[in-house]
Formats: C-alpha cells, sequence, structure tokens
C-alpha cells in the first residue's frame, strides 16, 4: 500500500482521506536539518512507536516497538554514527525526545527519508506523529488520533508514503 500526501492538509490512505499537517515551511526536494521543511519522494516506513501507558495499540501487520522514557531520535550531526537513528538519550547528544508529556509521540512511524546511506544534516526525525490541533510541524507529518489507528490498521510492511 502507498499513502499519498495529496496536498498539505490532505494524507490518503486506501479509501481514507485524512486531515493532516505538514512542516511549518511546506515541502521541499534537498532537505536540511532544522529548515521546519516536509521532505518530497517516495519512502519507505519503518516500525509502529507506541506509548504503551497511553495507547491501546490495535492489531497491525507492521512491528511494533513500546516507547520508553530514556529512548530519544539522534539529529546532532557531531554523532554520524548514530545521526538520524533511535538512540538511548545521552546528554551529550542532541536528540528528538519520544518518551513526551505532550501526546505527539504516543504514536509516531518513522518516514524512512535519509535512512538508508544518511548524510549527516540533510534531514532527521521525520516522522508520521500525532496532532490535537494541526499546528504546522517541523517537517513531520501530523494526524488525528482517531485518523492514525485507522491508518495503521490498513498498513504492511511494504507500505510507503508518497510526498509529491
Amino acid at each position: 500500500m502507498i499513502i499519498y500526501l495529496k496536498n498539505k492538509y490532505t494524507l490518503i490512505v486506501g479509501e481514507f482521506e485524512f486531515k493532516c499537517s505538514i512542516g511549518k515551511k511546506g515541502l521541499i526536494r534537498k532537505k536540511v536539518e532544522g529548515d521546519k521543511k516536509t521532505p518530497l519522494g517516495l519512502f519507505e516506513l519503518g516500525d509502529v512507536y507506541y506509548r504503551k501507558d497511553k495507547i491501546k495499540l490495535p492489531k497491525v501487520k507492521i512491528r511494533s516497538v513500546k516507547i520508553k522514557p530514556q529512548m530519544g531520535w539522534c539529529d546532532d550531526i557531531n554523532f554520524p554514527k548514530k545521526y538520524n537513528k533511535p538512540i538511548k538519550i545521552n546528554q551529550t547528544i542532541h536528540h528528538e525526545k519520544l518518551y513526551r508529556k505532550d501526546k505527539k509521540y504516543d504514536l509516531l512511524i518513522p518516514i524512512k527519508y535519509n535512512f538508508k546511506k544518511v548524510v549527516l544534516g540533510k534531514g532527521s526525525c521525520i516522522f508520521l506523529h500525532l496532532t490535537s490541533n494541526y499546528k504546522p510541524t517541523a517537517g513531520c507529518i501530523a494526524l488525528k488520533k482517531k485518523d492514525f489507528i485507522i491508518m495503521l490498521k490498513l498498513l504492511n510492511k511494504k507500505s510507503k508514503i508518497k510526498i509529491s
């Protein structure tokens, strides 16, 4: 299954059209770390990460990972081997915290942008995640929880996202 970003407000998943939000500064082909833009392209999707204490995960066809308090995602160009990968939080490595007080990362799926041959500074932490208000993101795509749950039930290991 390929899910499509139809425009900056609509994500198409199978027969469903979900309202969404994207990067504050729109879409871009050549993303740079911190530019607040959502990368264009066709990307594989990663595992679903979730907060077991907040979410009852439905039956899914993709691997699931429980988010623990010490989990983060490296966005630090000074650590090439860890850049754009999940990490155990370390005070010396800049990261995106996955275990948060707000509900944004109660459910998230990494979009495999800059994943296989990682380029430092090309962008990291690009996720499908939750929103409560559709405010623009730092480059991710955000959905309401009820829509994210429907999407999760439809995804499989071969699912991809087309952002155009």
